[in-house]
């Protein structure tokens, strides 16, 4: 045994643990790394796999990872998957690492994995900042520009979120954030306690469980107001319907945290740590998503390895309620009908989308679908058969199922699988609007070039692809994400250079709606994954 010792402050943004000053004691079964090769494929792992395999590399979306099976591998055979992906959904990385890194991501691997510490509220509190006092917030839009159809646009590996124009298709701003952000949300129209100036504010979640506050009203240079840290590794945030609150979930460590909206203050923690639907404790119980329910005062987070939904009432934090739903591991994305009372979620690992009551907080129906569901923000659209239905793509399959998802007046087709559409590649979004007589999915998780760099669209009524769209064919280069403009006459789809943040060459591809046809090209954007236009999201639409 080799006993490497290191200083978490040289992973950087890998997990944000600088400024806590401590260091920790790695005790590595052979094969071994020097220590600033292993810092390195650290830095690598939490950066690119963390997210499907955890921090503790027990598995979650991907497999687990741990010594003892990846000792059986071996080195050539793990170097050979990480650099060309694999077709259950792997991404290949052989173009964003090189021969020699794949080569020490794949010792580290087989090594024991590091275990990072915990953070209290009190390191919470010394992160937040107030870039602009709330006092001198603007009373009206300050920039002259159609802010509602602004796109809120993340730059993945250069640590920024574009504000586009979607008028006139310009960049207004990038800002600073965290790390890798995962998701952008905004207040939003809410049935009971609808949040003055709805739509107003943004709020970022990075992978490093930074939090920006962002005020489009703002100019250009101002938009970033505050910012505070939850977490070391975090996926998701929402804001509460009455725009008090902001709700953010770690990855590591396992927990909520409730913060004030204005000042991003945080004011509650909550463990998610606790026992899965197996009966076995889970000390890496991952939050993988938040949302706020439409209709409810309350959050709902999934806690991925537990397999519990949990609604949280937002009403009283002193004494806070929390409901505990269990349905199925792994829990990962979802989204809300149109009525928005039932959340529709992924849970991958067992094949399956849950469907969750918030107005009774109770489960209402578990859907059989196929290999690792995965809809991202999700579509909700009308079949002429059917009704009101929801789809999702698949990242282990080409495959997307499509459910009937209302039970009020359309009993006999709910929760029911409607039909499904084969996709020539395993895919991570899925997007239409209320206008299109199309819906769009991505095929990012195939590793052939030609696919991963296509999206294809099927006509709502005769269920075929009338379309396959090579976004891009410059090497290295992947389609993801489609989004609409806010009246639906647009799609904005990513290009994603998988480059660092030195060489801005990603860009979004802009389509007619109803011709498919390319309308035109916004570059001068890094990593550009998710991007959310602000009308759409502040009215649900999808």
């Amino acid at each position: 045994m080799k006993t490497i010792k290191f200083s978490l402050s040289a992973l950087g943004l890998a997990i944000g643990m600088a400024a806590t000053g401590l260091s920790m004691t790695v005790s590595a079964a052979e094969p071994t790394l020097s220590k600033a090769d292993f810092e390195k494929a650290q830095l690598h792992y939490f950066q690119r796999c963390a997210g499907c395999h955890g921090v503790l590399r027990k598995g979650a979306t991907g497999k687990n990872l741990e010594p003892e099976n990846m000792l059986k591998k071996g080195q050539k055979r793990l170097e050979k998957i990480i650099s060309l992906g694999t077709e259950g959904g792997m991404n290949n990385f052989d173009d964003l690492f090189t021969e020699q890194e794949i080569s020490n991501l794949a010792t580290f691997i087989q090594m024991t994995p590091p275990v990072p510490p915990e953070m209290s509220l009190e390191q919470m509190r010394s992160h937040t900042k107030e870039y602009v006092a709330p006092k001198d917030y603007p009373t009206k839009p300050l920039h002259g520009l159609n802010w509602k159809n602004f796109f809120v646009v993340i730059e993945r590996d250069a640590g920024k979120a574009a504000i586009i124009d979607g008028d006139t298709k310009k960049i207004v701003s990038h800002i600073d954030t965290g790390y890798a952000v995962h998701v952008i949300k905004g207040t939003e129209h809410h049935k009971k306690d609808t949040a003055k100036d709805v739509g107003r504010f943004w709020y970022t979640i990075g992978r490093d469980g930074k939090v920006n506050k962002i005020d489009l009203w703002q100019t250009p240079e101002k938009m970033l107001v505050a910012e505070t840290k939850m977490a070391y590794d975090a996926r998701d945030i929402a804001v509460s319907g009455d725009g008090k609150y902001v709700i953010a979930g770690g990855y590591w460590p396992a927990h909520f945290v409730i913060m004030d909206a204005v000042t991003l203050n945080p004011v509650k923690v909550v463990s998610t740590r606790g026992y899965n639907t197996k009966g076995e404790f889970i000390n890496e119980a991952r939050v993988a998503a938040i949302y706020t329910a439409p209709n409810e005062s309350a959050f709902i987070v999934a806690v991925k390895e537990t397999g519990k939904m949990l609604q949280v009432d937002y009403t009283d934090l002193d004494n806070l309620t929390i409901t505990a739903i269990e349905s199925a591991e792994f829990l990962h994305d979802g989204f809300f009908d149109p009525s928005g009372r039932y959340f529709q979620i992924a849970a991958n690992a067992s094949n399956k989308m849950v469907v969750v009551d918030t107005k009774d907080a109770k489960l209402e129906k578990m859907i059989d679908v196929d290999s690792l569901p995965h809809p991202g923000p999700g579509a909700n659209w009308i079949d002429e058969e059917c009704g009101p239905v929801g789809g999702t793509t698949h990242l282990g399959i080409g495959l997307v199922s499509v459910w009937g998802n209302d039970p009020i007046n359309n009993p006999e087709q709910a929760w029911k699988l409607c039909y499904e559409v084969e996709t020539d590649g395993a895919g991570v979004f899925i997007r239409t609007h209320e206008t299109s007589d199309y819906v769009w999915a991505d095929q990012l998780k195939h590793p052939e070039p030609e696919i991963q760099q296509s999206v294809q669209v099927f006509d709502k009524k005769t269920r075929e692809i009338v379309k396959t769209i090579r976004v891009t064919e410059e090497e290295g280069k992947a389609a993801l994400h489609m989004e609409f403009n806010a009246d639906g006459t647009e799609v904005w789809v990513s290009v994603w250079n998988r480059t660092d943040a030195k060489n801005p060459t990603g860009e979004i591809v802009v389509y007619d709606a109803k011709t498919l046809k390319e309308k035109a090209r916004i570059k001068g954007l890094t990593t550009p994954t998710g991007k959310f236009n602000v009308y759409n999201r502040m009215h649900h639409k999808t």
